[in-house]
């Protein structure tokens, strides 16, 4: 049995739906500050396959809490690293449901969510970091995972990034809340060039202990780095190496990680 729950900041039940393998709960009004969705499910971990507004992407999520509660994003700041039309449209229609074996073990990239938060949910994957530019939603590590890869420019969807706010000492931390066996990452650096600098190197730090070192260029295309396979609950990039150039501002629109390729 799933349950979605549309709720209040006061905690006031605005709607509810369930069933034995999938709740989908359409809105017939907007949303007011504070409301959340809560998901919840009768044991964990269980992986689920969600879409809470048409304008997210579905997200494959493993889910280690019986409740999971999705704040419901608010535009408040200058820029918005949502679409347009995300969590704004008066009629609205969200979906939840156990995911299939099938699609459990057929997803390409096991560091995509669509719908990661800023803070730790519960819900996997999920990063973060230790620096985000002026603490802007456009620059939140969350969005180095959200599936967007547009990155000639910066701010705006889908032009979000993970901004570490010229700090050297930046890491961003990609946890999986499982173990899992990788082959291999891509980055997608920003490359909104003149602004932009870029890293020419950087260190992927695994739970194991055991460390990557990637030499990285300057190209707006997915850089892919294979490494002899691991199975972690974690990877960490850290030591990122700026390139000696005028620009300020080098950035990560996306980061992937990559398993073993079915047979």
């Amino acid at each position: 049995m799933i349950q979605l729950q549309q709720v209040a900041a006061n905690g006031e039940v605005i709607a509810t739906t369930s069933g034995a393998s999938r709740a989908d709960l359409a809105r017939h009004h907007g949303f007011a500050r504070g409301d959340a969705f809560v998901v919840t499910v009768p044991q964990t971990p269980v992986f689920l396959m969600v879409q809470l507004d048409a304008a997210l992407a579905p997200a494959l999520i493993y889910l280690t809490t019986p409740t999971w509660r999705y704040q419901i994003p608010q535009d408040d700041q200058r820029e918005w690293p949502y679409p347009a039309s995300a969590f704004r449209s008066r009629l609205g229609y969200a979906t939840v449901r156990f995911a299939t074996p099938a699609e459990v073990q057929a997803a390409p990239n096991l560091a995509l969510n669509t719908h990661d938060q800023h803070e730790a949910s519960g819900a996997f994957p999920h990063v973060q970091a230790t620096a985000e530019t002026r603490g802007e939603t456009v620059f939140y590590a969350k969005n180095a995972i959200d599936g967007i890869v547009a990155n000639d420019s910066h701010g705006n969807w889908p032009f979000q990034s993970w901004g570490i706010d010229q700090d050297p000492t930046a890491t961003l931390t990609l946890d999986f809340g499982r173990p899992v066996t990788l082959t291999g990452i891509g980055l997608v650096l920003r490359a909104d060039y003149p602004h932009d600098s870029y890293w020419t190197a950087l260190d992927v730090v695994f739970e194991d202990g055991s460390t990557v070192p990637i030499a990285t260029t300057k190209t707006a295309a997915c850089q892919r780095f294979d490494f002899p396979a691991r199975t972690v609950s974690w990877l960490r990039l850290t030591h990122l190496i700026k390139a000696p150039d005028s620009a300020t501002f080098p950035a990560l629109t996306q980061l992937e990680a990559y398993g073993p390729t079915p047979a």
